[in-house]
C-alpha cells in the first residue's frame, strides 16, 4: 500500500503516549489511587489516558465533589513530576522533533507546565516553545479547548492544523476542534484516525516552499 499524505500549516502534539512513553509511571500513581478509593485498578486505568486528572477522578467517583478531585489532582501531579523511572521517548520521537524544529508546532499536553518539562526531560526531547498546559485551559480533553488555544498561539486555522494523539479522549478533541487526526500507537488504533502509526519511526515530515507540511505517513 502507498503512504498517506496529509498536508497541514502546523502541527499539535500530545505528549503522554504521542511523544513520551510515561505508562509506567501513570499506571503505578492511578493503580495506587483507585485501591485507595476501592476501585478497580484495571478499570480506572482505562479512563485514565488522555484526560487531566481531575477530571479521570469525575468520571470514576461522579458523586464526589469537584474540590476533593481537585485537591487530590494537585497531590497526583506532585507524584507523577517526581516519578520518571521508566519514562521513555516514544520510538521515532527523537528524530521527528529534530525533523520538525524548524516548523510551527506546539504541545498540548493535559500535564501541567511542572510534569511536561519532568517528562520531556526525562526522555531526552525537546520542549517546543509554544505550549498549552493544564494551567492554560478551563477544561479537559476531549473538550476541544487545548487544541484551539494551540492553533491560536501558532496563529492557524483548526483546518490548517494536524493533531498527534494517542488517547480516545485526545482524539476526540481533535475532532471535535475541527483537526485531523494522526492517532499514535495501539490506544488509537482502534479509534479511526485519519493515519495512523504504530509509533513516530513511520512518518516523513516534508517542508515545503510554500510553507506547508507535508506528512508521509508509511502503510503498516
Amino acid at each position: 500500500m502507498p503512504a498517506t499524505v496529509l498536508e497541514a500549516r502546523a502541527l499539535l502534539l500530545d505528549m503522554d503516549g504521542t511523544l513520551v512513553n510515561s505508562d509506567a509511571v501513570v499506571e503505578r500513581c492511578w493503580h495506587r489511587w483507585a485501591l485507595a478509593q476501592g476501585l478497580d485498578p484495571v478499570a480506572a486505568l482505562k479512563v485514565v489516558h488522555g484526560r487531566q486528572g481531575y477530571a479521570t477522578m469525575a468520571a470514576l467517583l461522579p458523586d464526589r465533589p469537584m474540590e476533593q478531585n481537585y485537591a487530590e489532582n494537585r497531590i497526583m501531579l506532585a507524584e507523577e513530576t517526581a516519578d520518571t523511572d521508566g519514562v521513555v521517548p516514544i520510538g521515532g520521537a527523537p528524530a521527528f522533533m529534530a525533523s520538525i524544529a524548524g516548523l510551527p508546532h506546539a504541545l498540548v499536553t493535559s500535564a501541567d507546565e511542572a510534569l511536561a518539562q519532568a517528562r520531556m526531560t526525562a526522555a531526552a526531547l525537546p520542549m517546543p516553545e509554544t505550549r498549552v498546559t493544564a494551567e492554560m485551559v478551563a477544561a479537559s480533553k476531549p473538550d476541544p479547548e487545548g487544541f484551539l488555544k494551540g492553533a491560536a498561539e501558532l496563529g492557524f486555522a483548526p483546518a490548517d492544523c494536524i493533531v498527534f494523539e494517542d488517547s480516545e479522549a485526545g482524539i476526540a478533541a481533535g475532532r471535535a476542534a475541527g483537526m485531523r487526526v494522526v492517532g499514535v500507537g495501539p490506544r488509537a488504533a482502534a479509534l479511526s484516525p485519519d493515519a495512523h502509526v504504530e509509533d513516530l519511526t513511520r512518518l516523513r515530515v516534508e517542508a515545503c516552499a510554500d510553507g506547508s507540511i507535508r506528512l508521509h505517513v508509511e502503510a503498516v
